[in-house]
């Protein structure tokens, strides 16, 4: 055997040895998962993760493969985020409520959570329109807008494990809310009108309040949505005074609780 027959030999087995590992890991995930469900304890840890970070730093210090290796670790980590996401959520996950309720913040903080593809729906049809919303709306007119909103919602059937986030107004139209469940549970996030103005107050791309800025124009314009909301919504959450970890627990474990009672 020549020396580079034995080293590709050695190749093959540490190739051998990583597998075993990395199937060792998605089970001990499954296994963590189990036992968090079982015992009460919350789905989510970010701060395992920065735990893990700081020791991956620490181990890479000195190695001048440092970058290719941290790539690799990267690789691994979302694997086992996904795998959770899967395990959590075989739909997706479709945010409504009024502008600055905290849809796309929400939806973020998931996506570093899980891996999970987000889907903005106004940034998806402004994207593929070429042109704001509020342009959409000048050039286009209402109706033109909501349209696309439902052609969205029906292509996104086809997906799992994705987080929609509706602009504010999607949830009006019965059509879209059918399409919401067909392949997805409708999470509902609320917050006090005084909240949502502070959110928005310095946004301009937002049609439907930029020229009517101000609480009592917002607080009006919630109470209309209201019962629309809330007859679309699966769960709600009221985001006041809560970080967005609070938010996100409180989602998974609301999902997990609706998941339990439907089997």
């Amino acid at each position: 055997m020549t020396r580079l027959e034995k080293l590709r030999k050695r190749l093959g087995q540490c190739d051998e040895i990583l597998l075993d590992a990395i199937l060792m890991r998605h089970h001990i995930i499954k296994d963590i998962m189990a036992y968090k469900e079982e015992n009460g304890l919350n789905i989510l840890d970010p701060e395992q993760e920065e735990r893990q970070k700081e020791w991956l730093d620490g181990r890479l210090e000195d190695e001048s493969n440092a970058s290719e290796v941290w790539d690799i670790f990267h690789a691994i980590g979302k694997a086992g985020k996904q795998m959770q996401a899967r395990k959590l959520f075989d739909y997706n996950i479709v945010l409504i409520g009024f502008m600055g309720a905290g849809k796309t913040s929400i939806s973020e903080y998931l996506k570093t959570l899980f891996a999970m593809d987000i889907i903005e729906m106004d940034q998806i049809i402004a994207e593929r329109e070429g042109m704001s919303i509020p342009d959409i709306f000048e050039v286009h007119g209402e109706q033109y807008f909501r349209d696309l909103e439902t052609n969205l919602l029906i292509e996104m059937q086809s997906r799992k494990n994705v987080v929609i986030s509706c602009g504010g107004g999607t949830p009006l139209r019965e059509c879209n809310v059918v399409e919401m469940k067909k392949n997805g549970r409708v999470v509902l996030l609320t917050a006090s009108p005084e909240t949502i103005f502070d959110r928005v107050k310095d946004s301009h791309d937002r049609p439907v309040i930029e020229n009517n800025k101000n609480v009592p124009f917002i607080a009006d314009l919630m109470e209309k949505r209201r019962a629309k909301y809330e007859a679309a919504a699966d769960i709600v959450i009221n985001t006041d005074g809560k970080s967005i970890i609070e938010v996100c627990e409180e989602l998974v474990q609301k999902l997990l609780a609706m998941d339990e009672n439907d089997k």
